[in-house]
């Protein structure tokens, strides 16, 4: 059992409950319901996910908590996480399904943002300012910037040009 799985499995306020009173003595399902007092369902439910987790045995109709695995669990270290490009955490930040949340104040995480925003137009393709809002609201909606935000930072990064109302994507 690894941390993770431990802290999964004491992540629900049912199961924190009924572990907390299965450790200080709680020997069967109706003794936890007593001190808890969660109702008798509820109860069986949590000793279940916490034997199938491997923190309670339920030896010889008593409940106990397994020792052992929790302090397996304590000495096993955790898996590293990979890092991801940093782009793909900006990336990760600032985008939920295909939508932004909002745009980072610093101007390099938002570079990397916008850059991604400006694929949605083709390179040497001629955009009207209709069009191009048409596509940045689709990236705002419901989400945390408007349209107009949006255009100016592209234009202002040179990701997008502009003239006379007319837009292009800059550079491949």
């Amino acid at each position: 059992m690894t941390a993770q799985a431990l802290a999964g499995a004491l992540a629900d306020d049912v199961r924190r409950r009924v572990f907390a009173a299965i450790v200080l003595g709680g020997a069967d399902a109706p003794a936890v319901a007593e001190r808890t007092g969660l109702p008798a369902r509820q109860v069986v439910t949590a000793v279940r996910r916490l034997v199938d987790a491997g923190l309670v045995t339920d030896g010889d109709g008593e409940l106990r908590v397994d020792a052992e695995r929790l302090r397996e669990a304590a000495r096993t270290p955790a898996e590293p996480r990979p890092a991801g490009e940093p782009a793909d955490r900006v990336l990760r930040t600032f985008l939920r399904d295909g939508v932004l949340v909002g745009l980072p104040a610093q101007r390099g995480r938002r570079r990397v943002l916008l850059a991604h925003v400006a694929t949605s137009f083709e390179p040497g393709v001629r955009y009207p300012e209709r069009a191009v809002d048409e596509v940045l609201r689709r990236w705002c909606e419901g989400g945390g910037s408007d349209h107009v935000t949006l255009r100016r930072y592209l234009v202002d990064e040179q990701l997008l040009a502009r003239e006379q109302g007319v837009y292009w994507r800059v550079g491949g």
